[in-house]
């Protein structure tokens, strides 16, 4: 259910809601919150929260400037988790400058604005995400350890499958927020477990990634395990995959002028993609760690197209009504709202430019082999830096920069890694 702001305020009145939890991006996609009484929350609606920039990672590119939440009021949701007594609710927010015009570093400004860029060019876009993540045990003194919670492997059941009664738990918690998963099962690794989700709007479905990732791991944490999307948890094990489904519509108000191409329009996009993925693999696979991932078991790393499963970057299945093109490289710790953006702006560089799709499983070329390549490749880009504004990729270059060179000067790599995205990530 979508609320008005004074729908919101009515319903904290009567339902016992006394704190609001802030939810936004920094520039990495790791999720941050500020929480505020509910009885503030009408001041908020009106002058937001101010946030102090230079404490985000990536927010620098703000220069200085304040920075202030204000909270989506159709995003709001109440926190299964959180206490009934005393509730907590949630919403996402947008960054604005003090003078409200938008963060140019809010992710959720961005994919915004590729969707109206689409809207304004005939097309609208649907997203759906598969996302895998895998369940640790916990030592005696309450950390996590990298034993995996079982051994089964894809589709096994109870009581090989231990991690059955997490997964039921992280649907009907879902649920309980209005988020609606299609299926979930054990995936190929030991202790992993995919859920996947029907196509929405493209802020809706990255809403909807961020919002299951938060459950996962407070429902992970009620059942006693650790909850990891690290890309790469185990070094001779699956890794950790968003799959990234999409399909494209004409607007209805273009719908006779578009009717001519509408068979080459999803060729078109998948090119446009697959012209421009590399340039942008800095987005969807955004740490050292994802690029331990990128072309082991089925993981890929060649930027090829087939309609059947395997390892190619896309599976594209014009007979598929639902979701016909699947990106497969992206991790789950990509920032899915640049990432979805920027998939929107090279399929529609593709439809524009009517890019010829490559034959099927020919291979071309190659996804960076690491996170120094990825910069490389972002820096060297002119479409990225036609998108994304150079105050923000300029610091996230910086960002990712910083994070290579201290993971090259590591003495011991694999702790650097554990370190830095296992407990955390």
């Amino acid at each position: 259910m979508i609320y008005s702001e004074n729908e919101i305020l009515q319903y904290i009145d009567e339902n016992d809601v006394k704190f609001v939890k802030l939810t936004f991006c920094d520039l990495r996609g790791r999720l941050k919150n500020i929480s505020i009484l509910s009885s503030e929350l009408a001041a908020t609606f009106e002058h937001g929260v101010r946030l102090t920039a230079k404490k985000i990672a990536g927010f620098e590119a703000a220069g200085g400037k304040d920075l202030f939440l204000f909270p989506d009021s159709s995003t709001m949701t109440v926190l299964p988790w959180r206490p009934q007594q005393g509730r907590v609710i949630r919403m996402f927010c947008f960054i604005r400058y003090a003078d409200g015009t938008p963060f140019e570093g809010d992710g959720r400004y961005f994919l915004k604005k590729a969707m109206k860029d689409a809207v304004a060019a005939g097309y609208c876009f649907r997203f759906g995400t598969s996302s895998a993540f895998t369940l640790f045990k916990i030592d005696e003194n309450e950390m996590p350890t990298k034993t995996p919670h079982d051994f089964a492997g894809y589709c096994d059941a109870a009581p090989d499958d231990k991690g059955e009664n997490v997964r039921r738990d992280v649907c009907l918690t879902l649920e309980q927020m209005g988020i609606h998963p299609v299926s979930s099962r054990h995936e190929s690794g030991c202790g992993q477990h995919e859920i996947d989700f029907n196509a929405s709007s493209a802020l809706k479905a990255a809403d909807t990634f961020l919002s299951f990732k938060s459950a996962v791991k407070s429902v992970a944490e009620t059942h006693g395990v650790h909850a990891s999307f690290m890309p790469k948890p185990l070094r001779n094990d699956c890794g950790n995959g968003m799959h990234i489904s999409f399909n494209i519509f004409p607007d209805s108000d273009f719908l006779e002028e578009r009717k001519s191409d509408d068979g080459d329009l999803l060729k078109y996009a998948v090119a446009g993609i697959m012209k421009h993925i590399r340039s942008f693999t800095l987005i969807t696979n955004s740490t050292v760690n994802s690029y331990a991932r990128l072309s082991e078991f089925t993981s890929p790393r060649k930027v090829i197209w087939s309609r059947d499963e395997g390892s190619q970057i896309i599976r594209f299945d014009p007979g598929n009504s639902d979701t016909p093109v699947e990106l497969r490289a992206a991790d789950c710790v990509c920032d899915p709202y640049f990432a979805f953006g920027l998939i929107i702006y090279a399929a529609l560089d593709g439809i524009k430019s009517k890019i010829n799709l490559p034959e099927e499983d020919t291979a071309g070329d190659k996804l960076p082999e690491d996170l120094e390549e990825a910069v490389q490749c972002a820096s060297e880009s002119e479409f990225v830096k036609e998108h994304i504004s150079a105050n923000v990729l300029d610091v996230l270059l910086e960002l990712s920069k910083n994070e290579w060179h201290e993971y090259f000067s590591a003495y011991d790599k694999e702790a650097f890694e554990d370190k830095k995205y296992f407990y955390s990530l």
